[in-house]
């Protein structure tokens, strides 16, 4: 009986000290600034566009570092928010492909991310979203309905918090979740994730408060973020929007799949108007 409490109490132990890294650790779990590197990779001339680097400064007093690449007989200005790991000189392919849909794109990394000042959080992306609009609209003087908001997973989440603010063209939402606590309650179904959860992220929510037509692009093979979330946030945005479904790994699945995804893209352009 001594070993058998012994093995039990190990075992409470242990999840207990599950549960506290999981408390503790929500932020440095989910933002991955330094996977692959924060260092630049590379830049768009390494894709033969033409670009210009961009400082935008944060209410709270950060620096964002980015790039605003223009596009021949612009179709319209893409603001792009970028996933949970690595920066914008990993999303060269993302920016060939916009550039050859005729979009001009201003992508930058978030706090903490690449070359920008600061540690991310929930919050502080969201102020870096608002900053970087605010630089398209002010700054450069871009009418906020050639304005189409992209974000890519984790950048789903902030690109539809700031539809919700503002009043841009269109949201695009790739292979983003329903909510972070709904994720990680998949993956760590085992632990009270959803009491424990200082992270939200509520996409699916919100997505049902944005008023601009929303393309939801996933692949059914996505390994990291099933399609079923795809599909809630779908039938979440209701009649404003359309699926654009593809195959291949969370990662790679749009290069997989170039031709599929590129013509869904510019069939969503041409819905709106811009062609």
């Amino acid at each position: 009986m001594k070993g058998l409490a012994a093995v039990l109490l190990l075992l409470v132990a242990g999840y207990a000290l599950l549960v506290a890294m999981l408390w503790m650790r929500q932020g440095s779990m989910l933002f991955l600034p330094s996977i692959p590197s924060r260092e630049m990779a590379a830049t768009p001339a390494a894709v033969g566009l033409e670009y210009e680097p961009v400082e935008i400064a944060t209410s709270d007093g950060e620096t964002l570092h980015g790039w605003f690449l223009p596009a021949s007989g612009e179709r319209a200005v893409v603001l792009f928010f970028h996933g949970n790991a690595g920066n914008i000189s990993h999303r060269l392919e993302s920016l060939r492909i916009f550039n050859s849909l005729g979009l001009s794109v201003l992508i930058f990394d978030y706090r903490g991310y690449g070359l920008s000042s600061g540690r991310p959080s929930e919050q502080g992306t969201y102020q870096d979203a608002h900053a970087a609009w605010q630089h398209l609209v002010d700054h450069r003087g871009v009418d906020p309905q050639r304005i189409i908001l992209f974000g890519r997973s984790l950048g789903g989440a902030v690109a539809t918090w700031l539809a919700v603010q503002q009043t841009p063209r269109a949201l695009i939402v790739e292979s983003t979740f329903r909510s972070v606590p709904d994720l990680a309650a998949e993956i760590y179904w085992f632990l009270p994730v959803r009491r424990l959860a200082r992270i939200e992220y509520p996409v699916e929510r919100l997505i049902g408060e944005v008023s601009a037509p929303v393309l939801i692009a996933h692949s059914r093979d996505d390994e990291i973020i099933p399609f079923s979330h795809a599909e809630a946030l779908h039938a979440a945005a209701g009649m404003r929007s359309q699926m654009l479904v593809f195959g291949g790994d969370h990662n790679t699945g749009f290069l997989r799949h170039e031709a599929r995804y590129r013509a869904g893209l510019d069939e969503f352009l041409s819905r709106l108007g811009l062609r």
